[in-house]
């Protein structure tokens, strides 16, 4: 047995308190699925969602957030809780998850809705409230029971909004059994049990989570790592591209992991485009201060925790950087040149920082902007300021990445918005470039198990030369 299975495996004593809570669990979702009733579904997932979405409640677990994990700020968290729930439930609204789905007279199929179980989630520090709602939502709206699993710094989040969603869950006859979480205090070994025990776990966050819940055992759904990069060519509106970046920058302090990581901007633009970031509280940092600030930022080959995530000025203040119009700076820019570990600011840095290339026309920036995303990012997505419309098929016909962000806002874009298609969620996958199950944002499909019927049909049996003609023609017989 290796030192890490010890660490994994550890006094039963832990184990046995996830268990019973994943037996609790499944008693409630047991009882909840024979009803197999949508509006008792509808309601349940209504409830948890009003648990974090009323005025008072969202404001407190917002203040709650920030207090204990240190992390973003409490207004954008308090407009993200809201937003990305309420489009959750926009998107799920008059969905059927219970019973026939789909009736296919052609095909003779017909499918039929039905719960996984007991789902398990394991939610990060960066959306301690809105991540774990979102996952609350889906599992109940499909008919399922689910154990979430916080993180250290969470667990006081996720316990308040806990007892919020019991409190609504009481107004509305429901079971609170059908939502619980891990026992305090939370360690590797009970998140381990849960990944190993549970039906379906999703993990969003930290990457050795999201490879161990891949090889626990169970079906698991793991989103990749952001390293959100965006071009920005010539045909571009550069003052409207940097009000949407330094709008998705500044978000809550860059907790997203949608937030712009890596800009790439077209030689013949450049000088303009830093002008309108300037006029957007971007502040590009020289040689000098650019070193100060990585040194800081990544002291001891890591994000430096007294900087991530926070405000501009004690961001600043760590790495003891002083930049000009210090009043209305909100960000600060990294001009780079290189990519790959010696270059640490090619990659994710979850704070008020962005790095900047130069790309000499298009065709440099998107093989810029492969690179980086062979270094890291690979399949989450990457994003476009242009009026060429034929710039980003081009992008999504040769870059590694499973979402093309277009003239948006890119954090506000990616995880769903009101202005696009895509739905709301906390959780990207990025499929094989990012070594995921899912290649799609994660959503209410992803909770639940679809049972066909298949009657039979009139034969559909082509002759040979329909298949082959085409073929036999090239290579003959």
């Amino acid at each position: 047995m290796t030192a890490d299975t010890d660490e994994l495996t550890g006094d039963t004593s832990e184990t046995d308190a996830v268990d019973r809570v994943i037996a609790s669990a499944r008693t409630a979702q047991t009882r909840y699925a024979q009803t197999a009733d949508q509006a008792l579904y509808d309601r349940a997932a209504k409830a948890a969602a009003w648990a974090l979405m009323e005025p008072s409640r969202n404001l407190e677990l917002s203040t709650l957030a920030v207090e204990t994990t240190g992390l973003g700020n409490v207004a954008d968290k308090v407009i993200k809780n809201h937003r990305k729930t309420l489009g959750l439930l926009r998107d799920i609204q008059g969905v059927k998850t219970v019973g026939l789905i789909d009736d296919d007279t052609v095909s003779g199929i017909s499918e039929f809705a039905r719960p996984i179980g007991v789902v398990g989630a394991v939610v990060p520090s960066t959306n301690p409230a809105a991540t774990p709602a979102n996952n609350v939502i889906n599992a109940l709206k499909c008919g399922n029971a689910i154990v979430l699993s916080p993180s250290p710094k969470g667990v006081p989040v996720a316990e308040r909004l806990l007892a919020c969603m019991h409190e609504e869950f009481q107004k509305a006859n429901i079971d609170p059994n059908l939502v619980q979480l891990v026992p305090s205090p939370s360690s590797k070994i009970k998140t381990q049990r849960l990944m190993e025990e549970v039906d379906l776990i999703i993990v969003t966050g930290s990457q050795d989570n999201v490879r161990r819940a891949y090889t626990s055992g169970t079906p698991a759904l793991g989103v990749g790592a952001g390293n959100a990069t965006v071009i920005i060519d010539e045909t571009a509106d550069l003052h409207a591209a940097a009000e949407r970046i330094a709008a998705s920058k500044t978000f809550d302090n860059a907790t997203s992991c949608s937030s712009e990581n890596v800009l790439i901007v077209v030689d013949a633009v450049h000088d303009a485009f830093i002008s309108a970031l300037h006029g957007v509280g971007g502040r590009v940092l020289d040689e000098s201060q650019g070193g100060r600030l990585k040194d800081a930022l990544f002291a001891g080959g890591h994000l430096n925790r007294h900087m991530i995530a926070k405000d501009i000025e004690p961001f600043l203040a760590v790495a003891g950087v002083a930049v000009s119009d210090a009043d209305t700076a909100r960000f600060v820019v990294l001009p780079a040149a290189g990519i790959g570990p010696e270059h640490p600011e090619s990659g994710e840095k979850l704070s008020l920082s962005v790095a900047l290339y130069r790309a000499s026309d298009f065709d440099d920036a998107v093989e810029i902007a492969a690179r980086v995303l062979q270094h890291q990012g690979a399949g989450h997505s990457v994003g476009i300021h242009t009026l060429d419309e034929a710039r980003p098929v081009q992008l999504a016909q040769t870059l590694p990445t499973c979402r093309v962000i277009v003239n948006q806002a890119h954090c506000f874009a990616t995880g769903g918005s009101f202005e696009n298609g895509s739905p709301f969620s906390l959780s990207m996958g990025c499929g094989s470039w990012g070594r995921n199950s899912i290649d799609t944002n994660l959503n209410h499909r992803h909770f639940m198990n679809t049972t066909r019927v298949v009657r039979p049909i009139p034969a559909n049996e082509p002759e040979l030369a329909v298949i082959f003609d085409d073929y036999w023609r090239v290579a003959g017989k």
